[in-house]
């Protein structure tokens, strides 16, 4: 079953949505960027979805001990390593900070040398489109056919999470190429940066639930 995720969440209006619309996770960001949480502030937008969905924090290159801090203190059940992270950084986060750990493969052309250990250690692999000078959120998709190939190779029915330009309109292409676990969606939903369109949201569900239903 394909489950989504709605990201860069900076409101709680945003947050209460996407748990009414059936998401699986809700994210928000400490990596850098317009839609850039204080830890105090995230705790208030997460808290708006009450438990309707495991809480996600994005972070780019912490140290596993500030990543544990502030993984308590939001209550997150998954930590998200954005900043190209190895198997290494992984077990370290997860050992510090006791949480899920998610890591963040940034595709251009192919996947990296380093993806089938990132498998390994992770809970799950995000693939992401690479934007030089930025860690997600750009709305740049990747190429889902040209690497599908490579991703299966890898994969072996381990977890995997589709970033990078997803919207509405594309949910049932995505399905279709990579058969993610879940799907990440961010700007493909918003009216401004961090500002999520209500309608867009409730189209995106309604979209990956047309597809599972099709499965």
């Amino acid at each position: 079953m394909t489950e989504f995720k709605f990201c860069g969440l900076t409101r709680s209006e945003d947050a209460l949505a996407a748990g009414e619309f059936g998401a699986a996770y809700i994210g928000v960001i400490f990596a850098g960027g317009p839609r850039q949480l204080t830890p105090e502030r995230a705790l208030v937008v997460l808290d708006g979805c009450g438990t309707a969905a495991k809480r996600v924090g994005v972070f780019g290159r912490s140290s596993p001990a500030e990543i544990a801090k502030i993984a308590r203190a939001v209550k997150l059940d998954v930590v998200q390593l954005s900043g190209d992270p190895t198997a290494a950084d992984v077990k370290a986060v997860r050992a510090a900070a006791g949480t899920r750990v998610w890591a963040v493969i940034r595709v251009e052309d192919s996947l990296p040398s380093d993806a089938d250990s990132l498998f390994d250690s992770a809970d799950a692999v995000v693939l992401d489109a690479r934007v030089a000078g930025m860690l997600g959120g750009t709305g740049v998709t990747i190429s889902w056919p040209d690497i599908a190939q490579q991703v299966a190779a890898v994969r072996r029915g381990r977890s995997l999470v589709l970033a990078g330009g997803l919207r509405p309109e594309n949910v049932a292409e995505a399905i279709k190429a990579l058969a993610p676990n879940v799907l990440d969606v961010s700007s493909g939903v918003e009216s401004a940066p961090g500002i999520k369109d209500h309608a867009r949201m409730r189209a995106f569900a309604s979209a990956a639930a047309g597809q599972m239903e099709k499965r």
